[in-house]
Order: structure tokens, then sequence, then C-alpha cells
């Protein structure tokens, strides 16, 4: 379970990197300016760190933000293990594997992927510090920031199984975190990803632990039981064993006032409501919690009775802006529908007007589909809502000509169109919009950076026979492409957006990635779907990773141009982080591709910074 043991990194003059959100309320921004727009032309490698899975054949894509204390990196590997590194060297100081004994108790939910950990301390100069990594199989480890150890009074032996304390039996179920907990002072925050159906799947319930003990504190249920505010929004019994409605993209924490937010997926089973007709709370909310006993603080529905999977895939970033003359404490959601979300903290209330438009009715037997969804008049949308003839991919005529062809033959070209025997067009897709890397926010301008994928999908309903568990399922999580692969949507195909929070206006937007096959046609940048977020600091600088051409790039925060640009061993299909160890400036981030956009796999976490003064 430990590996060989090495001196701790140096801890003077470190800026930390406390939580994969940046902050505990998930800003993503950095005071750090050493690394700015004046020079970052000179930005070179400072380490790289491989965790040797590659070499072992077993490597898998990392998409953990790195955390960085007191000048020691902690990171999740592929294979879900912790590695403790020098944050100045990438040396490696101790590694942790949770499966060293056996391999995983259950089986792993969403795949086994695993966006980084939770770090604790108990606020005293040589006091403890826990590393709380949660994994996909339904496990939480406390583990002992400086040995590597399991902390044996935590849990069982250091592990809590995350099955107990429910009144359901989940061994045959994928339950299991795949987000980095949260905390809250002496507890530890935990969502889950679970099935999302058809059939049975788990509750996305939001639960939380005391860090010491492993003892569940309290237990949020999304589905709310009889009696329960916004039970009303479920017809009949359609409540009962109701899987999904989940936080599996993890928390923001206001320390100050003692507030959990998440943002919730979508109620099983994703693409089919004839079951489980109504507005389905707390499913697509975003929600905010007192982190001490569970409760219901606010909420807000960003999608009613969703048909669609988009779920919620982000926390939202805790924020201040500046709205009719008043500074307000904020609360920015982006979803998968493209929009922002911008709401009061304390009370929920929107501060830009956010509208019901109509949307179109199901045709499809048994579904109601909801008659109006939320948009919200500022800002704008950041990707594509729709996808007309004028719409298609322009990249070559027998490209446009192929893809209208078949774009004649689907349905559902309007906004919130309902899935279809026939086939629907789904703008944005399954993916987004904002997919789990969610957005950054800068406090100095008021400024929200946030990736968008345009890349559709069909969505095509296969009705069941009549004994069948389900009455329809889906023939795939099919994207809409050209003869040649590419997205049947005009580019660009990704971009990186700022947006003004302080105005509710889209500042600029930036064609982000390539497909350098196309560039060599003449063909002007597409840009390319992203799974990555990005991180923005006080010189200057937005960093972000994400595309399939696996760079790693730097924009000018106030204009959108590309200033620099790396190319990865692999994509960096994840946040990046940066901090300073004695006053040297780095930014890291996970580079091991694979996933979603099926490109060769690596297993590096890559340093930058400034080259050393001779």
């Amino acid at each position: 379970m430990l590996s060989h043991c090495q001196p701790q990194a140096s801890i003077s003059l470190a800026e930390d990197w406390i939580a994969v959100g940046g902050d505990r309320g998930c800003m993503r921004y950095s005071q750090l300016q050493q690394v700015s727009s004046q020079n970052i032309d000179l930005l070179t490698v400072a380490w790289e760190f491989q965790t040797g899975e590659l070499a072992e054949g077993t490597a898998r894509i990392m998409e953990c933000t790195p955390v960085v204390v007191e000048g020691v990196m902690y990171i999740t590997s592929g294979k879900l293990k912790v590695v403790a590194l020098d944050a100045a060297t990438g040396q490696e100081i101790w590694r942790f594997d949770p499966f060293e004994k056996h391999g995983p108790k259950y089986a792993l939910a969403s795949g086994g992927v695993n966006r980084g950990v939770a770090y604790w301390s108990d606020g005293l100069p040589d006091g403890q510090r826990r590393i709380l990594h949660g994994t996909s199989d339904g496990q939480l480890f406390s583990i002992n920031a400086k040995t590597g150890e399991l902390d044996r009074n935590f849990g069982l032996n250091g592990v809590k199984d995350l099955r107990e304390d429910l009144e359901i039996d989940l061994s045959q179920l994928a339950y299991g975190p795949t987000s980095a907990p949260a905390i809250l002072d002496d507890a530890v925050i935990v969502g889950f990803s679970c099935g999302e159906g058809p059939g049975r799947s788990a509750p996305g319930d939001v639960r939380a632990f005391d860090v010491r003990s492993g003892r569940q504190l309290w237990r949020f249920h999304t589905v709310p039981r009889p009696g329960e505010f916004g039970h009303e929004t479920w017809e009949g019994d359609s409540w009962k064993d109701r899987g999904a409605a989940n936080a599996w993209g993890g928390y923001s924490v206001d320390t100050q006032r003692g507030l959990v937010f998440a943002g919730l997926g979508s109620a099983a089973f994703d693409f089919y409501g004839g079951d489980r007709k109504g507005a389905n709370l707390f499913a697509n909310c975003t929600i905010a919690l007192d982190g001490r006993t569970g409760q219901r603080v606010w909420h807000f529905q960003t999608l009613h009775h969703d048909l669609w999977d988009h779920d919620i895939p982000t926390y939202p970033n805790l924020v201040s802006v500046t709205h009719q003359g008043r500074r307000i404490d904020a609360v920015a959601q982006v979803t998968k529908t493209g929009y922002v979300f911008l709401f009061d903290r304390e009370s929920g209330k929107p501060l830009f007007e956010v509208k019901e438009v109509p949307a179109p009715a199901s045709d499809v037997n048994g579904e109601e589909a909801w008659p109006t969804q939320p948009v919200p008049v500022r800002p704008p949308a950041f990707c594509r809502v729709t996808m007309s003839e004028d719409e298609v991919t322009d990249i070559a005529p027998e490209n446009r000509e192929f893809v209208l062809a078949k774009l004649r033959e689907l349905k559902g070209r309007a906004q919130f169109a309902p899935p279809s025997l026939e086939g629907t067009i789904v703008v944005p897709g399954f993916h987004g919009g904002a997919t789990w890397s969610g957005a950054c926010f800068d406090p100095e301008t008021g400024m929200l950076y946030v990736n968008a994928n345009n890349q559709p999908n069909i969505l095509t309903l296969v009705a069941q026979p009549e004994d069948a568990a389900y009455p329809y399922r889906i023939t795939g999580y099919n994207k809409f492409l050209d003869q040649q692969g590419y997205p049947a949507i005009k580019p660009p195909w990704g971009t990186l957006n700022a947006i003004d929070l302080n105005q509710g206006t889209i500042a600029w937007q930036s064609v982000l990635g390539e497909y350098p096959e196309l560039t060599a046609r003449g063909i002007p940048q597409t840009g390319t779907a992203s799974f990555g977020g990005s991180i923005v600091t006080a010189g200057g600088l937005v960093f972000i990773g994400g595309t399939r051409d696996e760079m790693f790039r730097a924009f000018d925060k106030h204009t959108g141009k590309l200033l620099w640009q790396h190319k990865l061993p692999a994509g960096g299909y994840a946040t990046p982080c940066t901090y300073s160890v004695d006053g040297r400036q780095y930014v890291a981030i996970a580079a091991s591709g694979g996933g979603k956009l099926g490109t060769p796999t690596a297993d590096s976490i890559m340093a930058f910074a400034l080259p050393l003064s001779p």
C-alpha cells in the first residue's frame, strides 16, 4: 500500500492550490503573476512525472486536478492510486494503492474515472493532515497526508464503505465518487456517480461524513420522499427507487456561511420519462444545502423533466459581482444546455431574469415533455442551441450535402425538441455546452471563462416488446457526423468563452483546438471537442488543455488572443492548477489522453515554469 518514502518538499514560500477548484468556492483563480502575458513565451517544462502505468500497459485517462499544499502535490492516477509529489521537482514522496490487497470491492461507476482528492487539516501547525480519496467502487479512504498511511480511526481501518447507512442493497449497482469530495470544517461531503437507466439505479443523495471517524453526519434526498419539499413534482409513486439526480460533478463550499452548493444530474432514465411524469425535483437543479445539517436552503431547476441527459455536469462557481450598483456574493452555474445562470448566493434569486419559454410536445406514447423550459435573458447562450440548414457544416460542399440529406430525415430542429422514434437532433449534444470541467472566474474583472462543445447528437428511441422491463431504449450515444467523421454542424466545434457576469454579456469567444489535417487543406481553424477546464490568473492568463489536438494553451484573459501553446505527451483531459514553491510559479496538468476523445494514452503529470535565472 505504501511505496518508498522520500524527504518532504520544501514548504517555505509556498502558495497553494488547496482543492480541485483552487479554493473551496471553486473560482479556479490564482493571484500569482510571476508567469504573465508579458513573459508567457518563455514558459517551459519544469518537470514531468510518469505514474508508471503506461509502462505496465495499464494506463487509463487521468482527469484529476492536482491539489498542492505546503509544497506537496497530490494526484490520482488512471488506476486510482494516490501519489504525493514534491511540487517543485516532481519527485515521488509516497504512493497509496487502494486496490493493492484486492481489486475494487464493487464494479466501478462511470468507467472508474477520478478527478482528484480533497485535503483536510485540523489547522494546528503540527496537527493532522488528511487526504480524502473516493473511489468509484463506492469506498472513501482517509490517508495521512505526510506518510501515505491509512488513518485507522476512520471508518473500518481507514476505509468507509459508502454503501453503508443506506436502507437498500446497492451491491449489484454502480455507485461511487468520481469527482473529488468537498470539505467544510470537519465534514467531508461526497457526491456519487450511478446508473442512469433504463432499469434500476442507485440514488444520487448528497451525503456528509465526519472527517475523523467516517460516521455519516447527514444525507439529503435528491428525490424527495413523501412529506419532503418537492415530493409533489413526481407523479404517483414514481419517486420510489428512482436513481440518479446526483451531484456527480462535485461541490463548491461557502466556508463563511456554511453552505454547500451542487449541480445535480438528470433522473434515471435519461431519455424517457413516461414513468416519472412531473418536473422531477431536484434533478437538474443548482441547490444550496446547509453544510452542517444537510437541509435545503434554496434550489433552482435549470431544466424540467430532463429527456436529453442534460444534467448539470459541474459544481457552480462561487463569485462576487457588481449588479445594479451593488456588490453581491453570487453563484454562477454553467450548464450543458449552454447557459450561465447567476443567483444571489443567500436567496437563490436569479440576478438576471429567467424566462420560461415554450418547448415542443412529445409524440412518444406515454411521454409528457414539460411545456416550458427556463432560459436566462442574460447572458446569452455560449454555444449553439439549435441546428437549422443554415448551420450545417461548410468545410466542403460534399460534406455539407451529406449532412443536409441526413438532416432532412430527422426531427426536432427546435430548441428542447424531445426524443423521438425517428431520431431527434440534440443541440447542444450530450456533452454540452459546458461539461464536467465547468468554468473559472476572475474576481478582478467579473469575467467567467468556460469552454464549450458545439457538437450535436442524434437521439433515437426504440420501442421494446410489451413484456420488456422498460418501454423504450436508445440506439446509442450517436454523434451527428459527416461522412469523414467531423461534426455535422458549422464550425467552430469548440470555443473558449469569456462572459462578463457584471453585465451579462459575452466579452469574447476564441476558437479552441484544431484538426491539423483540415488546417492543411486551407480550412480555417475549426476547434475541437474539449474535456478539461480552465484556470485564470492575476498574470493576465487563462490556461486550458482538453482539446483532442493534445495542446496545452494560454490565452490573454482580456482579449482571448492565443499567447502560448505546448504539445503534451497525450491529451490534457483535465483541469490544470497553478501554485508557487520557494517563489517560483508552476502550472501543472495531467496529460494522459484516452477517454471519450479516444486519443493515444499516456500517464504524465506535466509542470511548467519560467526558466531559472543563471
